[in-house]
């Protein structure tokens, strides 16, 4: 549904009938950038931008998004709003948040029916925007995610920790992209919005988004990377060992976040049946007169006991929590398409045909 948006949404109003010539596919469209310490990159970003969306045929908007940034990068987007207009929306945060944080706080202040994400070093390149909008519209997709094939990064620090990871989230998730790390995703606004994003989770959104949505209605698009030409990298090896946390935590929330009794059950009986089996073997050998008392087995299968204990004991806490959330927020444990047809709701039931019979003996009494 395209909703009656502001003035202030349209670069260009006057010269919408032209856009509209476009031959791709366009809807009301969003751009959220987190930006950090980028005072260099944010002009040149912002008429990229409006080059690249000269002949959109839809109306559009440039959120910049300022993570508690320490140079001029505020002052920078808001010299290019004036100088552009105000469907340049600078959003200063208050203090660094993280990167997360910032594209969860332009995602929740976009208008567009079609929401992007992009970095505002450069790297991506908005020219790329245009056809992958058209893919998302044209196929019915809640998500376009780009794939930096010929990524201009570093073999040892970016490439290779990049790759690695994203083999591993391909495993552990089941959603098959090439390149999880590449911030230019272009996502249907009505779907993005209903997942909220945490602590480092934006290199997950697509699997975070496939807990709500079917995974065949994700797919990827091969987008032109830039190598870096003016500001310093803000990431790090350090960041690997970050992915690597987080995607535990994705991966128990992807299966287990309506069932977390099943994940500590199956923990637990695992530690439970060694310390059994430990305990089996040695009333064996203390059936046949053997001394067990100074066995270190009899102290490691008493522990793997108590640790089974503990672990079912949580997984029992964890079912009584997951159940209070979805029953005290009325959270449901399903999603239903954003574009569910409703038709026949309020319809009456199909009435059998002795009941029609007797209302009709009813009436003629």
């Amino acid at each position: 549904m395209c909703h009656t948006l502001p003035d202030a949404f349209y670069p260009n109003r006057q010269n919408r009938n032209v856009h509209a010539m476009s031959a791709l596919s366009a809807a009301p469209l969003s751009i959220v950038v987190p930006l950090y310490n980028e005072e260099e990159n944010v002009g040149p970003l912002v008429e990229r931008v409006h080059e690249a969306l000269a002949e959109y045929g839809a109306p559009w908007e440039l959120l910049l998004v300022d993570d508690g940034s320490s140079d001029r990068t505020v002052a920078e987007a808001r010299g290019m709003r004036e100088h552009f207009g105000t469907h340049v929306r600078p959003v200063p945060l208050t203090r660094n948040f993280g990167q997360t944080a910032a594209m969860q706080a332009g995602i929740d202040l976009a208008r567009g029916e079609v929401i992007v994400t992009m970095d505002g070093d450069l790297q991506n390149d908005p020219v790329d925007i245009p056809r992958m909008v058209d893919r998302l519209l044209r196929e019915d997709l809640d998500l376009v995610a780009g794939w930096r094939r010929d990524r201009k990064d570093n073999l040892w620090l970016r490439k290779v920790p990049s790759r690695l990871a994203n083999r591993l989230i391909r495993r552990l998730t089941g959603v098959n992209l090439h390149d999880y790390g590449c911030s230019l995703k272009v996502f249907r606004g009505e779907v993005i919005k209903g997942v909220r994003l945490y602590g480092e989770m934006h290199r997950f959104i697509p699997a975070w988004l496939a807990t709500q949505t079917a995974p065949s209605r994700i797919a990827e698009e091969v987008v032109t990377h830039h190598p870096r030409t003016a500001g310093t990298s803000k990431y790090g090896l350090s960041r690997t060992f970050r992915v690597l946390i987080d995607l535990i935590s994705v991966y128990f929330f992807m299966r287990f976040s309506a069932r977390p009794a099943h994940f500590f059950g199956l923990l637990g009986s695992g530690f439970g049946l060694l310390g059994g089996l430990g305990m089996a073997y040695l009333l064996v050998q203390k059936l046949l007169g053997h001394d067990i008392g100074d066995r270190p087995l009899l102290l490691v299968s008493i522990l793997f006991i108590l640790i089974a204990v503990q672990i079912l004991t949580t997984g029992v806490l964890s079912e009584m929590l997951s159940r209070t959330y979805y029953e005290s927020r009325d959270v449901r444990t399903y999603h239903l398409p954003a574009r569910f047809d409703r038709e026949g709701e309020n319809d009456a039931f199909h009435m059998p045909r002795h009941a029609g019979s007797e209302r009709g003996e009813n009436r003629e009494m």
